[in-house]
């Protein structure tokens, strides 16, 4: 909806500026896991109810965060591969009438629901079908989906994560909300997506496949700065009608978090924080 929002802006240059930065504000799908890191790692230890203050404020922060980064990048943007002159926003309130109820409902429900819904079945279906399949079909001594993510953890480390992490953001293509899920699975090597009865279950299971602080920030930094979910790159298709601004929008959130987590990473091991 963010992305079909842009629709208000006059400027063709502005509005592939707002939805190309579109990504970089946390959705629905990525609250979750910022708020399960931030309580599991950073608030835990603190007494209620100041537990529950400390992690508003925090949420707060990565939130403000974010919208520093998009009105940076949008900067950035505008000065380099959409140059141009800013022009000014003017909007117009349509006169005032009678809502027809029916009417709106209906609208709401084929434009803003079905349709939506059904760009999400197209890739939810075959991603979850190429999940089960890395999941069950053994290669070694586990399955595809953790030699995988055996194969990434090199370049994961380098990021401040791991493999399996890597792999969950990459799998989790059609919802963000299915990242960690799928982190669970490869850690446990289950064959299905799984969840974990207790937070505190949780912060164990994440501490004793070498997860620290600073694991937990670089996630949360790459979930904040990836690439848009299947959803929302086939709007950006459909509203741009270009597959070259497309694929722009997933490559600059993904490689402006990577170089994010790799200075965080990189520059908290070298004075010793991590």
């Amino acid at each position: 909806m963010g992305i079909t929002g842009c629709r208000i802006l006059q400027s063709p240059r502005e509005r592939l500026i707002a939805m190309i930065t579109n990504s970089f504000v946390p959705c629905n799908g990525r609250f979750p896991l910022l708020i399960t890191l931030i309580t599991l790692f950073f608030t835990a230890s603190a007494f209620a109810p100041w537990n529950t203050l400390l992690s508003t404020v925090l949420l707060t922060e990565v939130i403000v965060f974010s919208v520093v980064m998009t009105l940076l990048i949008s900067k950035l943007l505008s000065k380099t591969i959409l140059r141009g002159m800013p022009s000014s926003f003017v909007l117009e309130l349509p006169p005032y009438r009678v809502p027809q109820v029916g009417r709106v409902i209906l609208r709401s429900l084929l434009d803003r629901t079905v349709f939506v819904l059904g760009r999400a079945v197209m890739t939810a279906a075959p991603a979850g079908l190429l999940i089960w399949l890395l999941s069950n079909i053994p290669a070694g001594e586990g399955s595809v989906l953790t030699g995988c993510a055996a194969f990434l953890d090199p370049v994961g480390h380098v990021f401040g994560m791991d493999g399996a992490i890597l792999l969950g953001f990459i799998l989790g293509f059609p919802a963000n909300e299915i990242v960690l899920p799928i982190v669970l699975m490869i850690y446990l090597s289950g064959g299905s997506l799984m969840e974990t009865e207790s937070l505190v279950q949780l912060h164990t299971l994440l501490i004793q496949n070498g997860w620290t602080w600073l694991t937990a920030v670089c996630v949360m930094i790459f979930s904040l700065m990836h690439w848009p979910c299947a959803t929302a790159c086939l709007t950006l298709f459909k509203e741009t009608k270009s597959v070259k601004w497309t694929l722009l929008s997933i490559a600059i959130p993904a490689v402006t978090g990577l170089f994010l987590c790799f200075v965080v990473a990189n520059g908290s091991r070298l004075i010793g924080l991590a």
